[in-house]
């Protein structure tokens, strides 16, 4: 078991996102994690949008990890998609993006969220594993990949 396993429900996890672009998929994250976690849907948007303005959240191999910090959230809320059409995200390596973890933490956060964030690295580094995560046919394979995943 990893960190992310407890955190990632499989209601937050979006096997076939159709977006457009960063703002859109925000929007679409946001709603997701509003639905789980008794959250504003415009907080966790201007979270990672204000983070992101900061400098990209894509790793690069397709991959981006937008966090952010959230004022009324009371515990870590996650939410991964895989994205139908990939889109530009300003990574290092100038490839769009298709695959995407969201992070929050709760504004008096501890380095457990640092902790995450570099076990998010860690696993998506793993070029088998982005191919697993590719080439899963639903939501539910998604989850238990990130849930059985370890170091």
């Amino acid at each position: 078991m990893n960190l992310i396993s407890p955190l990632l429900t499989l209601a937050n996890v979006e096997a076939e996102c159709e977006t457009t672009s960063k703002k859109r998929l925000f929007e679409q994250a946001a709603q997701l994690v509003q639905n789980s976690h008794d959250v504003a849907s415009s907080e966790v948007f201007e979270s990672l949008f204000s983070r992101e303005k900061l400098g990209s959240t894509a790793l690069g191999y397709g991959i981006a990890i937008p966090h952010g910090r959230i004022k009324h959230l009371q515990d870590t809320a996650c939410a991964f998609l895989r994205l139908k059409t990939p889109i530009d995200f300003d990574a290092p390596d100038g490839l769009p993006v298709d695959l995407v973890f969201v992070l929050l933490a709760p504004a008096a956060a501890t380095d457990v969220h640092l902790q995450i964030l570099g076990e998010l690295a860690a696993m998506f580094s793993d070029e088998d594993f982005r191919a697993s995560l590719r080439a899963a046919p639903d939501a539910e394979a998604l989850r238990r990949l990130i849930s059985d995943w370890t170091q």
